[in-house]
């Protein structure tokens, strides 16, 4: 087979691999693009994509069963699943084309099949178990993604215990539902099950749920979750999934004892693995840290030549860190003089449920363990004309400053639309504006960003509507 020669490889399509394989192109570099399953990855097909339209599919049923306060009478309202899930389908799958519009259009080309390390500076592309392709380029980024992690005993089966990809696809509609951990995949699907009526139990090892985000956001989340009909198990541990032919039987340890649920379905959401297999790392220099391949500030690996970004590089396991590590390694590969390594601290983390959380930067937990003197501001959804007016009165806006430079550490928000606002605080810590260029920016009226502008000016004593 004749080695087709490129300037760059990458192995993998998602949001990482096809943003690389674009900005590379656009840089001049013969590109190809090596993709097993489909354009667009995980999050595209099975992931951030298709839950957030089932999500919109229920925050719909939520506000027809609040119609009657906006001022409409609704009867007879009934959910039709298969209508909600083949809209989601639809949703990725035009998007998941848009990609391959986009490769053709900048000149990348598409190697359908499995990518492999076969040698220095060589890809062999395989389909089904037979040779496809084989490439050789200076250059080779893997960015083959991650896949849900297992726990021993507590495997899914796809039928009774799902991962995300069957609890975006259910059949019917469970009566009664287990969700084994409240990161953000966890909670999203809680959220999206049990605004659709199913008896939701979440199961948490640590002390709070969503436990990444600030303590105080923590508390108000599960308040809110409770008060939807939400069942929330903290500092607990699900140690054994017994399975009959219609629904299981979880023994789960808590801190009050050891406690039986039976329920219909159960769904495992308890991190991601990276896919570091039969990519031919065995033959290079590159190290591979509890699943995940270790890269330096540039996503280079240990192996000259050879980069990794993505999901199979570690956390935070976000569609936008790779995509965004995916542009910094091809400027880098490309020689452009402007480029900065990433700071993790400047990624914002978004989680869809009802009410929405988003944060960027340092809890206040971990702003005062740092050792910083620190000026925190507050501002509640319900001192806020736009939260009351669209009937979303629940929620909190809450920043913090390093009280010696002014410098914004840390953004954490819950309530309406949140994921959409963060971005405001992104844009000033990366800007490094300290509160002064904050609280000189003209904020339009009414809208949702002026609990921003409050949240600020509270921290330094000068709120205005609270």
């Amino acid at each position: 087979m004749t080695i087709q020669t490129f300037d760059l490889i990458v192995i993998g399509g998602g949001p990482g691999g096809y943003v690389a394989a674009i900005r590379a192109a656009q840089l001049g570099l013969k590109t190809a693009l090596v993709e097993e399953n489909h354009l667009g990855g995980i999050c595209l097909n099975w992931g951030c994509i298709p839950t957030k339209a089932l999500l919109r599919s229920a925050e719909v049923y939520h506000l027809i069963q609040h119609a009657d306060a906006f001022g409409f009478k609704v009867k007879g309202v009934e959910i039709d699943l298969p209508k909600i899930v083949q809209r989601s389908r639809g949703v990725a799958k035009q998007l998941s084309g848009g990609i391959g519009h986009l490769l053709k259009k900048n000149k990348v080309t598409v190697f359908d099949g499995r990518g492999a390390l076969a040698g220095k500076g060589t890809v062999s592309v395989s389909k089904d178990g037979k040779a496809v392709a084989d490439l050789s380029a200076k250059n080779i980024i893997l960015a083959t993604g991650a896949r849900a992690r297992t726990l021993p005993g507590l495997e899914p089966d796809g039928k009774l215990v799902w991962t995300y990809r069957e609890a975006m696809v259910p059949e019917t509609m469970p009566k009664s539902l287990l969700v084994v951990g409240s990161g953000a995949i966890g909670i999203e699907f809680a959220s999206f099950y049990r605004t659709l009526g199913v008896d939701v139990t979440v199961v948490e090892i640590m002390d709070r749920v969503l436990p990444v985000e600030d303590e105080e956001i923590s508390k108000m989340a599960q308040k809110s979750f409770e008060k939807q009909g939400m069942k929330i198990l903290t500092g607990a541990k699900v140690v054994k999934l017994n399975k009959s032919k219609t629904n299981v039987k979880a023994t789960i340890e808590t801190p009050k004892g050891p406690q039986e649920l039976t329920v219909d379905r159960v769904i495992m959401a308890v991190g991601i693995i990276g896919n570091t297999e039969n990519l031919g790392l065995e033959k290079t220099k590159i190290k591979v840290d509890r699943g995940h391949i270790v890269t330096n500030e540039w996503l280079q690996t240990d192996e000259p030549g050879v980069y990794a970004i993505g999901d199979v590089t570690g956390p935070p396991w976000l569609a936008h860190k790779a995509s965004h590590e995916g542009v910094i390694c091809v400027e880098k590969i490309a020689g452009q003089k402007d480029v900065h390594p990433m700071k993790k601290s400047n990624i914002p983390g978004c989680t869809y449920c009802h009410p929405q959380v988003a944060s960027v930067g340092l809890t206040e937990k971990a702003a005062r363990e740092q050792g910083y003197k620190i000026k925190v501001g507050r501002f509640p959804f319900m001192g806020n004309g736009k939260a009351i007016a669209l009937g979303e009165p629940e929620g909190l806006v809450k920043t913090i400053f390093d009280e010696k430079t002014g410098e914004l550490l840390g953004a954490h928000m819950i309530g309406a639309e949140v994921t959409e606002l963060i971005q405001g605080y992104v844009i000033g810590k990366t800007a490094e504006l300290t509160e002064a260029e904050f609280m000189h920016t003209i904020f339009p009226h009414p809208t949702l960003s002026e609990m921003m502008h409050e949240s600020i000016l509270d921290a330094y004593g000068k709120v205005i509507h609270f």
